[in-house]
């Protein structure tokens, strides 16, 4: 007997064959449905000017100094899974294995806040892959607007010593980009745990320009650093307001090429350098 021409014996492999063939395609559906979701979480950028700008310091040169507004302007901020971990003192680009980017374009005020305000939050990023993000670049490039527009960088505050008082405003309009590895400081960043937030670190060291009278004259730090007293030296009517190219004119050639080497190396990650380049 056969059924539509077919012989019993070729039902039976037939039948066989669906039988395999349905509980082949049910297990890849029950594997597919057991796949754990990827695993994420936030990540915070946040740039800091520490304590030097929030709460004031004296300069190498005795001058005391508070801020009023430190404007800094940040695009292409990107944090990196580097692998290997990425050395700035050699430079070159970031090998990583996953790399998460900032949309946009962010002027930030280094002084805004109390003294003991947090490290401002220049935007965040849910849903990415969690790991260590161990490296961060960025560029400091001019504002399109606002109080800072056409400069990546401008620090407005007041200077005084032995009674004298100077108002200044110290605009610079050469842009940076700085690439950093790890943060270096107290506590690390940039560890993303599953449905956690971590963050990491722009860091600015104005100690790096006015220097520091809390340490040694013949530190490194001091050695290489400006001071206000140049300024001071250029101030009208108890004023200075400058750019670089006023700043030029009017620094001695030494003051000015040191000057220019300062704000090359004002990025930082902590207290762990940058790569540094100007555009």
């Amino acid at each position: 007997m056969s059924i539509n021409g077919l012989k019993p014996e070729k039902m039976v492999g037939i039948l066989v064959l669906l039988f395999f063939l349905a509980a082949a395609l049910a297990g890849c559906g029950a594997q597919e449905a057991t796949q754990p979701a990827a695993q994420t979480g936030t990540l915070e950028f946040r740039a800091n000017g520490e304590d030097f700008i929030r709460q004031g310091f004296v300069s190498k040169d005795g001058w005391a100094l508070s801020f009023e507004h430190v404007y800094v302007t940040l695009a292409d901020i990107t944090a990196y899974q580097a692998d290997p971990p990425y050395e700035p003192e050699q430079g070159g680009e970031i090998q990583a294995k996953e790399k998460v980017a900032l949309p946009g374009t962010h002027t930030v005020d280094l002084a805004e806040g109390g003294e003991s305000a947090p490290p401002i939050l220049v935007g965040e990023v849910k849903d990415v892959p969690v790991g260590h993000y161990n490296a961060v670049s960025w560029k400091m490039v001019e504002a399109a607007e606002g109080p800072a527009e056409g400069y990546p960088l401008v620090i407005k505050g007041k200077a005084v010593k032995d009674g004298k008082t100077v108002d200044f405003t110290l605009k610079f309009e050469q842009e940076y980009a700085y690439t950093g590895g790890e943060y270096v400081g107290e506590e690390r960043k940039g560890i993303l745990k599953e449905g956690g937030t971590a963050e990491l670190e722009m860091t600015f060291h104005f100690d790096h320009l006015f220097g520091d009278v809390d340490t040694p004259a013949d530190d490194e730090l001091n050695v290489g650093a400006l001071g206000f007293e140049p300024f001071a030296a250029i101030a009208e009517e108890g004023a200075v307001d400058a750019d670089l190219a006023v700043l030029k004119a009017k620094l001695s050639p030494a003051d000015y090429q040191k000057l220019e080497e300062i704000l090359l190396h004002l990025g930082h990650v902590g207290e762990g350098h940058c790569h540094c380049e100007a555009l």
